[in-house]
């Protein structure tokens, strides 16, 4: 199956907030996207993790 699930890591305080799905065969670096964190109450950059 091409679509797989990822997690989404805050830049500021590396928690775990977000997960998303991801086709791997048409998107093949790491996402990065600029989301609302809950724990520095603020939008931040969200990188993606294994």
């Amino acid at each position: 199956m091409p679509r797989e699930q990822i997690t989404l890591q805050c830049g500021e305080c590396k928690r775990k907030n977000y997960t998303s799905m991801k086709n791997k065969k048409t998107t093949t670096e790491r996402i990065e996207l600029k989301k609302y964190c809950p724990f520095c109450r603020k939008h931040h950059p969200h990188k993606e993790i294994k």
